[in-house]
């Protein structure tokens, strides 16, 4: 799953939602269930993902939605093999970023 959000230092709840295409309270969950995520909170309680936790969410939408993870299987899944799983993940993603540049020269031609 490719996320079209601009590089910032910090993300609102909001717009995290959005680029994911889930409800805010899924993302709010989420931190509750997942030790990995921890965004900053401003004074006003607001939630500030930093890049590093759109990396982390990422990682888990990946787990739960595309490969069907149910939430503790995903859980162990990062705790015990986070690097393979990162690895594996990173490799999904550069070969999506190649397949849809392919089908956009496709689409050129």
């Amino acid at each position: 799953m490719h996320i079209d959000l601009p590089e910032k230092r910090y993300y609102g709840i909001g717009e995290v939602a959005k680029a994911f295409k889930v409800n805010a309270s899924l993302i709010r969950f989420w931190e509750k269930e997942f030790d990995v995520l921890k965004p900053k909170k401003n004074a006003k309680g607001n939630r500030k993902f930093t890049p590093e936790d759109i990396k982390n969410l990422q990682l888990i939408y990946h787990l739960v939605k595309q490969r069907g993870f149910t939430l503790e299987g995903a859980k162990i899944q990062l705790k015990e093999n986070k690097l393979k799983t990162l690895t594996t993940f990173d490799v999904i993603q550069k070969l999506e970023k190649v397949k849809a540049e392919l089908i956009k020269i496709k689409n050129q031609l």
